[in-house]
């Protein structure tokens, strides 16, 4: 079962960052702010599955790679990302790359997607284009 976005106000963020969700990944999911890294985009996007925040995922997906709508898996329980490398991806870079691990649940069995996510920032603003699963 998904987290439920209510009590995510209250509690510590999804990404692990150590953070509350409300001054972490909230702040981007709201649009009060941009993510000031490649690899804090990929930690908000990382919780917008989390939230199931759709929107929030087209809306930092490159217009070149972005699909017209998502279906995201309700079945599915995120439980922890592990940032495992960077390269650029800074607040002066124009690209990046991040590459994580994302641990979930799926009817009773444990799993992790492993991707090489690639972003571009383009006008102060980082998006995702797209990742090398692995």
């Amino acid at each position: 079962m998904p987290l439920d976005p209510a009590r995510l106000r209250l509690g510590a963020c999804p990404c692990l960052s150590g953070e509350q969700y409300t001054e972490c990944c909230g702040r981007f999911h709201r649009g009060d702010a941009d993510a000031p890294t490649a690899e804090q985009l990929m930690r908000s996007r990382y919780s917008a599955f989390v939230v199931l925040d759709g929107d929030y995922l087209l809306r930092t997906w490159h217009p070149d790679t972005r699909p017209a709508a998502l279906n995201l898996d309700t079945d599915i329980e995120w439980r922890r990302l592990d940032i495992l490398a960077t390269h650029q991806g800074g607040p002066l870079d124009a690209e990046g790359t991040v590459e994580f691990a994302a641990h979930y649940r799926s009817d009773g069995e444990r799993g992790v997607q492993r991707e090489n996510s690639r972003f571009l920032r383009i006008d102060r603003r980082w998006y995702y284009v797209d990742g090398d699963a692995g």
